[in-house]
């Protein structure tokens, strides 16, 4: 059967803003692109060797209709939840939070200086599932299946299923409704890699390092910018006289209408509105 290689569409350059306590990152998925990239609701990378810029960290705060995924490449960050829950994550580490119904959590550094980087994904729940328990996984790094390439260049499988000529690799995560898959791609110079993806997904690839040559046209994608891979079956990427590091994202859309305020995703203004008078009234987690 003959693949039909995927086309790039759009590009998406990250943009520097702060969150949290003033944490300095680089936002590359916003509200704006959540319809073309659905279920996908926001990317954030952040990376800085200055503790000025991540000390505040993400004091308490509440989410409901989602999922966030964090993603540690360097230092370490604590989570904590009103469940009891409590999250050392380290270099190479996975925090895959369902907030659902609700959480209340914190997110903050566990060092005072170094270099702390990494990135956090919101991935949207859908109608059915935003108000049941809220659910919490901790991923250590060991845990995350890892495939080296023949040519050089390694792939960490951290969701889904990664199907190559000879085998499938199932990530550390799997059975979520959006059948997310979460890749993170180190290819060395002048090599190719072509993924299956399902025809009905979402498909995003972030550069964090270097360049990426993506489709039968080569378009190339640098360190910072995010691009959509639409119509095909398969994701054709490739390097060319440098290697490059990079996040491939992949999900059914959902197709249901997306009301965002803060850290509120729900289906309607008015369920928006619920979230916020229950997070007041003290009553979001119950």
């Amino acid at each position: 059967m003959t693949k039909q290689i995927r086309q790039l569409t759009a590009v998406v350059t990250g943009q520097a803003t702060s969150d949290g306590a003033g944490v300095k990152l680089k936002r590359i998925i916003h509200q704006q692109h959540q319809k073309a990239f659905d279920p996908f609701l926001l990317l954030d990378e952040f990376s800085s060797d200055n503790a000025d810029d991540y000390i505040g960290g993400f004091p308490s705060h509440p989410h409901r209709g989602f999922e966030t995924v964090t993603y540690m490449l360097e230092g370490a960050m604590l989570h904590r939840d009103h469940l009891g829950n409590e999250g050392h994550l380290r270099a190479g580490d996975v925090q895959w939070m369902t907030a659902a119904h609700g959480i209340i959590h914190s997110e903050m550094p566990e060092q005072e200086n170094g270099l702390l980087r990494g990135f956090q994904l919101w991935i949207n729940l859908p109608a059915a599932e935003k108000m049941k328990p809220p659910h919490y996984q901790d991923i250590a790094a060991a845990d995350i299946p890892r495939l080296s390439l023949a040519n050089g260049g390694t792939i960490k499988v951290i969701a889904g299923d990664y199907v190559s000529d000879t085998e499938t690799i199932t990530g550390a995560v799997h059975g979520v409704t959006t059948q997310p898959l979460y890749l993170d791609v180190s290819l060395s110079p002048q090599q190719q890699l072509n993924i299956p993806i399902a025809t009905q997904q979402t498909v995003l690839v972030y550069v964090y390092e270097g360049v990426l040559a993506v489709g039968e046209s080569a378009d190339i994608l640098t360190a910072g910018q995010l691009g959509q891979l639409q119509n095909g079956d398969t994701l054709q990427l490739a390097t060319q006289q440098q290697a490059a590091r990079f996040l491939v994202l992949a999900a059914l859309p959902l197709n249901e209408p997306v009301v965002q305020s803060g850290p509120f995703v729900m289906n309607s203004d008015e369920e928006v509105e619920q979230a916020f008078r229950d997070y007041r009234n003290g009553v979001l987690t119950l």
